[in-house]
């Protein structure tokens, strides 16, 4: 009917057109619409002729009908409004030109995406780009070429794949258009050319670099060698992954131009060199190797054009620029210039920009300069401090922002323990640069220019933060800067924010006193900030104000700063902050945050005004949006020296925080018992004993092994209410201890929880009250072990349980002296009676090794013998809990015990591998002073041992080695590596394997001298035995692991002998016969996996030394190895993706197939349900790699993305598999990640 109505609207009242067409738009946007042929035909047919209809408005909406249109007709109808689109942009007529052009635009966004399969994408962007092509070649009318350059962009950038027939003619078409007289069109025709290199096969990439290349060889004009060296850096931005094997070609040429008197010119060929180092990097934090030889070249142009100002005199300077004078810049002499010559002209300063901006982009991603940058790029820049153009200087600033920012420690447990000397010779060479920076900066903080001013907070608070406590000495130079912008009229308020959190870095990082002198200049300014109506800046002001407070008065030493005279200053701002109802949230909880910290630092000066203060403190508690930030501020006052009175709030404060633990809020519960343990330990003389029986009631309820930290903290109150008030632990319910005893038993009990409980039955114990006595006690932790010594009570433990009761029953032991000689008798009774089960066994074993590691039990002459007789024990968990006890017992006594431990070894060949266990255990425990004497011994007796033929022994006499070592290094290491020369490789592999046990994740003694000798250790990867191979693999993961410094500087020597295991040895394959079968083994397939796993952790530690390109080689041949291998390379490949987008892109072709042969594969109808198990994990597993390639950015423009992309999709197995994986990663918090420590 509306398309009736719409054509009989011949009517002239343009007003009925206009609803009409509306109308249709809202039926048109409903999914239920469905249009049969006919209607098809006359909406096309409709809608085509009001694109041409007079009245502006009818035309807007019916483009607008387009859109939705696209999807509800016909292929064929598509290509008929196409092609009338398509003649309309060819019409004289220019509004029916631009209408048309919006048109075609408003099609190719809604066309479907190739990855759908949609035969109807492929023909309609076929049929556009002949017609467009034709229309940009004929270059009659620029606004037509314009517009046609502007639709192809568009098509290209989101369908570009599918017009891979087409991508050679639309070179061609573009190419011209690079000398076009226009300039407009030649822009436009290098971002076309930039959407095309994303798709493009390989073949045009190089035909487009070649004309390129020897366009700019033949240098016709300047105008056009600008142009292309636009064209250049255009590409360079969009794929400049490809770009990277011309660059040895590109860049000479470039750097050529650099020297033609031509700053526009200059300009293009910095922004092209800008895009080469930004664009190709391949990891977070290198740029590669493609360009690395040119990096020093670039450079010296960069700092040869960042000072290029030909036509200013900088306070008659002299002329070379080369010779850096420190001078200040008098802005006056500008005016003094030839009338003939005006500063309009002037534009060398964006040779200057584009220099600067350059500089940023070598150094954010050339962490590895660090020095050199420090020695020749720094004073350059901060020469360039005083840059008369604000734009350029910003751009200066900000790349000498990016220098600090990559001086900065990293913070990571991966290089936390390498504190090598090598991070602290940038800074050193900083620190002495920083008297030239605040020189070159404290004028500018006076200027009118803001841009300027933030510039330099900026740069200040890097620096801050870099080396904190560097500006100690410049403090008086840069307070009246800072006292200026905060009190200045014109300061905007982002200003004023930016010079707030300078000053709070400032006072954060540096020591009180320092500031002392200036507190009377720059209190008033920071207190009127605390008035100002706008939030953002009363929030910032509450945040340094708070910082002053601990700079005025520190508590943690003694000050003669006189800060009572400032109190008058604080208070009164900061509590009409606080008394404020209607304010912004962040600035009540700041306000908050403040006054406490006033109270807490200055409450002895308040007098009369303290407890009005903490009454609103007592309001501000009760409020739902304020009680956690309050929670914390009553913990530090209540904490502080200055011993303040909360007792007039105590009476109503303390049941509303014992509420609080009653709250779903966790952070609340947690900051809750945190301030109450305070309260108790610091105020217990004004808490009443309903009090606290008000909190007890609540804690049952906390202790539970769902959180194991808020059990810890609610165990620790615990243990604090029974020291400072035993007398009400006899109110402690059984609900509490029944919950705590529970909580031993649990398997997921261990660390600071663990101690927690162990320390509150410590106190426990010792508060004698009567139902909680020693025996009682023990009674109930043991009791569920030696419940009737029935299988089902004591099947229910976890092993993990056993350990954490063994610890309870020595600490209460500890306590309990006096009771000490009775229970081991028990233990050792229990381990005799032959009825016991060996649940009871492995507790009495596992207690009296807790109790034996810090008590002598040598006055128990049957231990011995009992031990080793439960050696012979058929149940394993009992050996193993009897070797435990016989290593901690000698750790308690060693003279007696250590001697009998080594004659036994050596005695008792059956029980070796039990004995070297306890013998681990003693070394691994006990003081090093401890150990010298017996040092030489052991090690004899380790070495006897070190050729067993049973691995499992080896093992632990390599761990006994390695710890052994780290008694005296530099003693013992020497030896170990004489060991490496040794005929047998059982020998060679178990010091190997010694090794892996001396690294550690923190820091050690030995770290120094591994660095060292590590590079021996690790030639053994070349070692003819396959065993000692894998073994050193495994010690050189572990060091990459826990201590990568050890190893980084070994990688280029150490990475080919890597990457030589991974590969399939065919000699290593044999064939073995069991029964009518023949089944293949491969002996080399350990070797390999570890070499994998070793590959893996070098992703996380030393990404900026691998070269990625021949890394991925190995990755790619991974793919296609064995089940293990390629489950291990899939999870590699997404690690990849997310840490090397770029380099990933430029393999995807060669990376895809191997997944896809692996997603499709099908198992043999009659194989075993192992085997479709194993498939189908190693299908989830190849899964999860291609949604992790499908995360890089442009990878969809890639032809064979695309093509898989749509292969799945159109098969249901795959499409589903998909999709699961898809919502199994959208729940999952963080990527994938495997720990091979």
């Amino acid at each position: 009917h509306l398309c009736l109505y719409i054509s009989q609207s011949t009517f002239a009242i343009s007003s009925f057109r206009f609803m009409a067409t509306n109308d249709l738009m809202m039926e048109l946007q409903k999914d239920s619409i469905k249009l049969d042929e006919d209607s098809e035909k006359k909406v096309v047919k409709m809608l085509l002729k009001l694109l041409e209809d007079k009245n502006g408005e009818v035309q807007n909406l019916a483009v607008k009908c387009l859109g939705p249109l696209v999807g509800k007709v016909k292929e064929y109808q598509v290509e008929t409004i196409v092609d009338t689109l398509c003649t309309n942009m060819l019409s004289d007529k220019e509004q029916l030109r631009d209408i048309s052009s919006i048109g075609l635009k408003t099609v190719i966004s809604e066309l479907p995406p190739a990855s759908t399969g949609s035969a109807m994408t492929a023909n309609v962007c076929k049929k556009i780009t002949a017609q467009l092509t034709g229309a940009i070649g004929k270059q009659e009318d620029v606004s037509v070429q314009l517009e046609a350059l502007d639709i192809l962009s568009d098509m290209l950038s989101r369908l570009g794949g599918t017009l891979y027939s087409f991508h050679s003619s639309i070179l061609n078409c573009l190419l011209p258009q690079l000398t076009s007289p226009r300039l407009a069109v030649r822009k436009r025709a290098i971002i076309a050319l930039g959407h095309l290199v994303l798709t493009c096969s390989g073949n045009i990439f190089s035909e487009l670099t070649e004309h390129l290349l020897a366009e700019l060889k033949r240098n016709e004009s300047t105008s056009t060698t600008r142009t292309y060296i636009q064209c250049v850096a255009g590409i360079s931005r969009q794929a400049g992954h490809r770009i990277g094997e011309h660059l040895e070609k590109i860049i000479p040429l470039i750097v050529r131009y650099c020297n033609v008197e031509d700053d526009e010119l200059r300009e293009y060929c910095f922004q092209a060199f800008e895009s080469f180092v930004r664009r190709i990097f391949v990891c977070r934090d290198r740029c590669p190797k493609e360009i690395d030889p040119h990096i020093p070249n670039v450079m010296e142009l960069c700092l040869k054009y960042i000072t290029f100002d030909p036509n200013y005199n900088y306070d008659n300077e002299e002329e070379e620029e080369e010779e850096m004078m420190e001078t200040e810049n008098r802005e006056d002499e500008e005016q003094e210039s030839d009338d003939e010559y005006s500063d309009d002209d002037d534009i060398s300063w964006k040779v200057r920009r584009s220099a600067a901006k350059c500089l940023e982009a070598i150094v954010s991603s050339r962490h590895d300069l660090l020095q050199d940058f420090y020695k020749t790029l720094s004073p350059v820049l901060i020469s360039r401090f005083k840059e008369r153009e604000e734009n350029v200087r910003a751009d200066i600033f900000s790349a000498y922002i990016s220098l600090l920012k990559q001086t900065l420690p990293i913070q990571s447990w991966l290089h936390a323990s390498d504190a090598s000397g090598k991070d602290d010779v940038p800074r050193t060479m900083l620190q002495k640069q920083v008297p030239n920076i605040v020189k070159a900066l404290h004028k500018q903080l006076k200027e009118k220019s803001i841009k300027s001013r933030q510039g330099c907070f900026s740069l200040l608070t890097e620096l801050a933060n870099v080396l904190p406590g560097c500006l100690a000495d410049h403090i008086p130079a840069l307070v009246p800067g800072i006292v200026f912008s905060l009190a200045d009229k014109s300061s905007s308020s982002n200003m004023r924010i930016d010079t707030l959190s300078f000053l709070h870095v400032l006072l954060c990082n540096h020591q009180p006193e320092v500031f002392h002198p200036h507190i009377k200049s720059l209190l008033p300014p920071v207190v009127t900030c605390i008035g100002d109506p706008f939030y953002k800046i009363t929030s910032e002001a509450l945040l340094v104000t708070q910082q002053l407070v601990k700079v005025i008065r520190p508590l943690d030493k003694s000050c003669t700063f006189d800060a009572k005279p400032y109190v008058k200053d604080l208070f009164p701002g900061t509590l009409k902050r606080l008394k404020a109802a209607d304010i912004d949230q962040e600035v009540k909880e700041r306000a908050i945050s403040c006054m406490g910290q006033i109270i807490c630092n200055l409450g002895d000066h308040l007098s009369t005004d303290l407890q009005p203060t903490l009454k609103i403190f007592l309001e501000r508690l009760k409020n739902e949006i304020t009680r956690l930030t309050t929670v914390k501020v009553l913990t530090l006052i209540a904490s502080s020296p200055l011993k303040i009175n909360l007792r007039p709030i105590l009476g109503e404060g303390f049941p509303i925080l014992a509420s609080f633990l009653r709250k779903n809020q966790r952070a609340l519960k947690l900051s809750t018992l945190t301030a109450l343990d305070i309260l108790v330990k610091n105020y217990s003389d004004s808490l009443q004993p309903a009090m606290i029986e008000s909190v007890l009631t609540e804690l049952p309820a906390l202790i539970t092994e769902n959180d194991m930290h808020v059990s810890q903290v609610a165990i620790m109150f615990l243990t604090t209410l029974a020291k400072v008030y035993p007398s009400c632990i006899s109110k402690i319910s059984g609900s509490v201890l029944a919950e705590i005893f529970q909580l031993v038993h649990s398997p997921l009990l261990q660390g600071g929880a663990l101690n927690a409980i162990i320390d509150f039955f410590q106190a426990l114990v010792l508060t004698k009250t009567a139902t909680m006595g020693y025996s009682e006690l023990m009674k109930q932790l043991t009791a569920p072990i030696y419940s009737s010594g029935s299988a089902e009570a004591s099947v229910m433990l976890h092993k993990q349980a056993y350990y954490s009761v063994a610890k309870c029953v020595a600490a209460l032991s500890s306590a309990c002296p006096k009771e000490v000689p009775a229970i081991v008798n028990q233990f050792i009774q229990d381990v005799k009676n032959p009825k016991s089960s060996s649940a009871v066994k492995v507790l009495a074993f596992l207690s009296l090794a807790e109790m034996g590691r810090t008590m002598n039990l040598s006055a128990q002459r049957e231990l011995k013998t009992v031990i080793l007789e439960a050696f012979g024990s058929p149940s394993e968990e009992v050996k193993s809990a009897a070797s435990y006890a016989l290593g901690n017992i000698s750790v308690g006594n060693l003279k007696e015990y250590l001697p009998f431990m080594l004659k036994e070894i050596g005695s008792q060949p059956k029980r070796q591998y039990l004995l070297l266990h306890s013998l681990k255990e003693v070394i691994s425990s006990s003081p090093a002073n401890g150990l010298k004497p017996y040092v030489e011994d052991i090690w004899a007796l380790l070495f006897k041992h070190c050729e067993c033929t049973e691995e499992g022994t080896r093992n632990v006499v390599a761990e006994c080695l390695g710890k052994l070592t780290l008694v005296n290094p530099s003693e013992l290491l020497p030896r170990l590596k004489k060991q490496l020369s040794s005929g047998s490789p059982h020998a060679r592999s178990t010091v190997v394997t010694a090794i892996k046990f001396t690294i550690a994740d923190q820091p050690q003694p030995i770290d120094a001298l591994l660095k060292g000798c590590i590079g021996d250790f690790l030639k053994t990867l070349q070692d003819p035995d396959l065993n000692v191979r894998r073994v050193a693999l495994a010690m050189f993961n572990s060091a990459a692991h826990n201590k990568p410094s050890l190893i980084r500087d070994l990688l280029n020597a150490v990475l080919p002998s890597l990457y030589n295991e991974t590969n399939v040895r065919r000699e290593l394959i044999r064939e073995v016969e069991m029964g009518p079968f023949k089944h293949t083994v491969d002996d080399g397939l350990d070797v390999r996996k570890a070499a994998f796993e070793c590959m893996y952790t070098l992703l996380e530690s030393c990404l900026d030394r691998l070269d990625i390109y021949e890394y991925l080689n190995h990755v790619e041949d991974g793919l296609k190895d064995h089940y293990d291998i390629r489950m291990l390379t899939f999870i590699m490949l997404a690690r990849l993706s997310t840490l090397c987008p770029s380099a990933v892109l430029q393999r995807l072709e060669r990376l895809i197939e191997p997944l896809r042969a692996t997603c499709s594969t099908k198992v043999k109808a009659g194989s075993v349900k192992q085997e479709f198990e194993k498939q189908d994990e190693l299908k989830r597993s190849a899964m999860r790699a291609v949604a992790a390639l499908l995360t890089i950015p442009e990878v969809e423009k890639s032809p064979a993305m695309a093509e898989f992309s749509s292969q799945i999709r159109s098969n249901p197995e795959m499409a589903s598999l998909f999709e699961s994986i898809q919502k199994d990663s959208a729940s999952l918090p963080t990527s994938e990640s495997m720990d091979m420590s």
